[in-house]
């Protein structure tokens, strides 16, 4: 056989006639594999890494000033910091820098910004497998640890921590929201299919959802509804209250267990002595939080799914989860902490005083770490040490509290109202009964709300009797089914 031997074609190549150069700054790779996870002190902790965000101009930022939208829709740095972020240009749009901190951000604009990412410490404590087929994870989420990527969080996230330990194909998908500070069952999709199905059902108020928490105080027994409106006040601080104009919403609480103040706590708090002058306890005597001695564990049923619903209602009725930042914090709403209110107007206020939480001082649940916890907050909450990182010059916080780490609202059962499906979780630690003391460690029929009717369906058609104060009374009982706030 013959080879013939062929030349390639002549080909010309055109030069380009100006050269573009590259934009100042670069997206970076922003995805080590394997995670620059390490364990530390019970925490799953993770290296700085260098990260470049991308998000499209929402709708509510066109015609702004890019420094604005920076200094009022991140909490992440001080405005100092997004200053001179822009004029260095590590925060361009559409891959540019910007001529001035006053830049006009248009409808189709891509801002990117590129830092030294800090990410903060989460629990160490490893989801749980409730179930797990073909279709569909049930975890029990850790409290503490957000579920989707978001602010300062990216890799400890329910889900990047999942891919981490099944692989950096696999996609895992949230069939349901958990706020990042509780805990308890959710639904991970295997498939988008799966996932959509059972999305469409939560989304359909067809799963049944059940909650436990521990608040202040002595709950009233029976069962108590709770249709106060609840409104959003602050997206940038996640602060919602009870307000008329709000969303409807509704919820059904009973009383699971009550354990007075001398109760020891699992384990869950620390042991301290009551050091306070008889001149403090008579001014404590004077707040109303103070005067609910010990603390109930409560069966909450959302029957709407309102952002912190369960947080707000059992704010608005004077028994607020005894640790939560948010809710539970006199040096934020006062000394009655907002129990009953849904009319006042110091909203700025509350955003004012909130804002300072974790950063000049400890974000803590003042209802619940009083006067006798001050040092020990200032000790272990999370918050700026005053050193900056060597690097980016970041400022560096302290590794968070335990009582940072979540707040006692579990999400402790979802079913199917047709029957088909029901997973649950134990009783977490915090509401099982003291040490040395008698109480409930499982959940009855008898301390079910649900035995308020006998299905949702009844529920929602029953005649119910508004109140003025936001608790209604359904017409059908003869008992009254709530007490007024305080």
């Amino acid at each position: 056989m013959a080879l013939t031997t062929t030349e390639p074609p002549q080909t010309s190549i055109d030069e380009p006639e100006h050269f573009v150069s590259p934009p100042d700054v670069a997206t970076t790779p922003c995805d080590p594999w394997p995670r620059p996870y390490y364990l530390e002190d019970e925490l799953r902790k993770v290296k700085p890494y260098h990260f470049t965000y991308n998000t499209y101009c929402k709708e509510r930022w066109r015609g702004r000033e890019i420094l604005d939208i920076f200094a009022t829709e991140f909490r992440d740095r001080p405005q100092e910091y997004y200053k001179d972020a822009i004029e260095r240009g590590q925060v361009v749009v559409n891959g540019q820098k910007v001529s001035s901190i006053r830049e006009i951000v248009k409808n189709g604009d891509i801002i990117s910004h590129t830092l030294h990412r800090h990410e903060p410490p989460v629990t160490a404590q490893p989801i749980g497998i409730v179930h797990e087929d073909n279709d569909m994870i049930v975890i029990n989420k850790p409290a503490g640890v957000p579920v989707h990527p978001a602010g300062r969080y990216n890799y400890n996230s329910i889900v990047e921590i999942m891919r981490a330990e099944r692989g950096h194909s696999w996609n895992p998908l949230p069939c349901n929201r958990l706020d990042r500070l509780t805990s308890g069952v959710m639904f991970i999709g295997k498939n988008a299919k799966a996932a959509e199905k059972l999305t469409d059902q939560i989304m359909a108020r067809t799963v049944e959802k059940e909650y436990v928490a521990r608040v202040i105080g002595e709950f009233p027994e029976g069962d108590v509804i709770c249709d106060q409106p609840v409104m959003q006040i602050s997206p940038k601080l996640g602060l919602n209250r009870a307000r008329a104009s709000g969303k409807d919403a509704k919820t059904i609480f009973k009383r699971l267990a009550y354990y007075p103040s001398n109760a020891t706590t699992n384990g869950t708090d620390p042991k301290l002595e009551d050091y306070r002058s008889e001149k403090e306890r008579q001014r404590d005597s004077k707040m109303e939080w103070k005067a609910k001695e010990g603390y109930s564990i409560v069966r909450c049923l959302p029957l709407t799914g309102r952002t912190h619903q369960l947080r707000v209602h059992l704010q608005f009725l004077g028994h607020p989860i005894s640790n939560d930042p948010i809710y539970c914090n006199q040096r934020v709403f006062g000394p009655s902490l907002a129990a009953g209110d849904a009319l006042s107007d110091n909203d700025e206020d509350i955003i004012s005083k909130l804002s300072k939480m974790g950063k000049s001082e400890a974000a803590e649940a003042m209802a619940y770490h009083d006067e006798m916890m001050e040092e020990y907050n200032k000790r272990k909450a999370e918050k700026m040490t005053g050193e900056l990182c060597a690097i980016c010059d970041t400022p560096l916080y302290s590794d968070p509290g335990p009582q940072e780490l979540g707040i006692y609202l579990h999400a402790r059962r979802y079913a199917c109202q047709d029957g088909n499906w029901d997973y649950e979780t134990p009783l977490p630690l915090w509401a099982l009964p003291p040490s040395g003391m008698d109480g409930p460690a499982i959940t009855t029929k008898e301390s079910d709300p649900m035995t308020l009717v006998d299905d949702l369906g009844e529920l929602r058609l029953h005649p119910v009797k508004p109140c003025s104060n936001g608790i209604s009374e359904c017409v059908e009982q003869p008992k009254p089914l709530w007490v007024m706030p305080g």
